[in-house]
């Protein structure tokens, strides 16, 4: 089996039984399309061995975080895999290198007031300022992915019931509550967006840039990255820290675990967990406040 040809089987593999997303289908066939880069010209599947990733990686090693060793590496034995099944090779030698130790980060987040202060700079003035508000409330009051928010059509938003359908990794479908503040930015950006962009089937999108084509996730990045240097904001602030915002600050209210993993989309509770060290200072003020021995 040749290698581009293998490559072309599992992107279609990825795309059309495990449903994923055209993004994460594209960052898969980078990774191998790297690795097989790597390789002497004439390399064959089956003889690729684990001493083989192992040079590979190790040389990745030397520019990147260890994260992103970590993905690729998980990348191959997903693809190998894939190749067992086929019956292109007999073992997955990815599966006998280690992964590389990770360290334990915390997610980044934003405060309160820095959360409003960005908010309140998009004076939301014209139909495309409508339109930054709209996002960036929907962004920090439902916790979405950015690809999901792009991904959003007109249909899949009830502003009248205050929930948003939402199609998440592995076309995984959930409901999500809308706040108040973002459910008024989305009704008077909806209004222009609709008399502007009548909805047909080539104009679905909910966010849509000036000539009505919906907006991409790397335009999202741009337009918040505008508005974090207009309010003055001090750190890099990314549409998934948003998100992280959105569960922390949840978290820090009261909210219930289980209910934020649900709104997150997250297919463990594990993952989820990571926001209760974020909450840790918070906890802690609320055990000194009302444990009788604190």
């Amino acid at each position: 089996m040749k290698l581009h040809e293998a490559l072309t089987s599992f992107e279609t593999y990825l795309r059309d039984e495990r449903r994923f997303s055209v993004h994460t289908v594209k960052n898969y066939g980078l990774d191998l399309q790297q690795f097989f880069a790597a390789l002497p010209q004439a390399a064959i599947l089956e003889n690729i061995d684990a001493t083989a990733i192992r040079h590979y990686l190790h040389g990745i090693l030397k520019t990147k975080a260890s994260s992103s060793v970590a993905r690729k590496l998980a990348t191959l034995r997903s693809f190998f895999r894939y190749a067992i099944r086929r019956g292109w090779c007999r073992t997955n030698p990815a599966k006998e290198v280690a992964t590389p130790k990770l360290p334990k980060l915390l997610p980044k987040c934003l405060t309160i007031d820095e959360v409003t202060a960005l908010l309140d700079v998009v004076d939301a003035a014209d139909g495309m300022t409508m339109r930054d508000r709209a996002m960036l409330e929907l962004l920090y009051s439902s916790g979405l992915r950015v690809s999901e928010l792009t991904g959003l059509n007109l249909h899949e938003l009830s502003v009248h019931d205050g929930v948003v359908r939402v199609l998440g990794k592995g076309q995984k479908e959930r409901i999500v509550p809308i706040g108040q503040k973002a459910r008024e930015a989305l009704e008077a950006y909806i209004l222009w967006r609709t008399s502007m962009f009548p909805a047909h089937e080539e104009t679905m999108a909910l966010f849509v840039n000036k000539r009505g084509g919906r907006l991409t996730p790397r335009s999202v990045e741009r337009i918040l990255n505008k508005y974090v240097k207009k309010a003055g904001l001090q750190k890099t602030v990314t549409p998934h820290m948003l998100r992280h915002t959105f569960a922390s600050h949840l978290l820090s209210a009261g909210a219930d675990l289980r209910g934020i993993q649900e709104m997150l989309g997250h297919a463990s509770l594990s993952t989820t967990q990571k926001y209760t060290h974020v909450s840790l200072d918070k906890m802690m003020e609320v055990y000194d406040k009302s444990h009788p021995k604190a």
